[in-house]
């Protein structure tokens, strides 16, 4: 008998962690932490909008790997579109591209299109045109795919918007003013989105890692900066994409449905 209830047990869970029928869109999802997550969500069953924003190289290579890796070879699961985020017009057009390719409502919008200032300078050394830069992908971007998921993803079920922000929020350190301040404004804008969106069975979440090796990560820092972010954290490493990718594909599922209106920072304790 417990045997019979551990197998039932497990046929719900992967049954409730299933995205299979269902369409996800990445933004920035060409590489470093979107490429993991469109990996993850593809894996799990989703078809997967793989969103980038200028070099289609990385795109491209991304999705034909999919595709090669799907059980379906009569449709793609896995497409590429060029957007700007930033640009309502291209964000609606990533929108109605994604339905006319796949033929089926929207389920998931994950958002990972970032930029962050290199230089890391002190506010005081913030030029004003970096400033708007910043605010004008990382906090508008995420305003204009939230606005218009909000309108167009499935109501009753499985819809889900996930932005992926920063525990620099937490962390406050100095030289990410501009960066920190773009995420803070999308973390509180995911909150309320969540309360606004009462009745439609959207939900509305903030995923927020630490310190994750990617490129966006490595640029400008030193290895003796590396190594002291390292240190820092319990775990004595930096994250991994896939660390991050886990946990999206967590709250895009039927399991993550009772996760609403939360940021969840996946740092390995790096900032509590």
């Amino acid at each position: 008998m417990a045997g019979e209830i551990m197998s039932k047990l497990k046929l719900d869970h992967e049954f409730s962690s299933s995205l299979n029928g269902r369409v996800a869109i990445i933004t920035g999802a060409s590489r470093g932490i979107g490429k993991a997550i469109a990996i993850h969500l593809h894996s799990l069953g989703a078809k997967v909008v793989v969103n980038y924003a200028s070099s289609s190289t990385q795109a491209d290579q991304l999705a034909s790997q999919l595709n090669a890796n799907s059980s379906s070879t009569n449709h793609p699961q896995a497409i590429t579109v060029q957007a700007d985020v930033s640009d309502p017009d291209q964000v609606k057009f990533l929108f109605d591209r994604t339905q006319q390719e796949f033929g089926s409502e929207i389920h998931i919008l994950v958002n990972c299109a970032g930029v962050l200032d290199p230089k890391y300078p002190t506010l005081a050394n913030t030029a004003v045109e970096e400033w708007d830069s910043t605010f004008n992908v990382n906090t508008k971007g995420a305003f204009l795919v939230s606005r218009e998921a909000a309108k167009r993803l499935v109501h009753g079920g499985g819809g889900r918007i996930i932005m992926i922000t920063t525990s620099l929020v937490g962390a406050l350190s100095p030289g990410y003013g501009a960066y920190g301040a773009s995420k803070a404004a999308v973390e509180t804008m995911t909150k309320i989105l969540a309360k606004e969106l009462k009745g439609t069975g959207i939900t509305a979440n903030c995923v927020a890692p630490g310190p994750v090796a990617t490129e966006l990560f490595y640029a400008g820092k030193t290895e003796e900066l590396i190594k002291r972010l390292v240190d820092a954290c319990p775990f004595g490493r930096l994250g991994q994409p896939e660390d991050v990718s886990g946990i999206v594909g967590f709250l895009a599922s039927d399991v993550g449905e009772w996760i609403n209106g939360q940021i969840i920072r996946a740092n390995g304790g790096f900032v509590i």
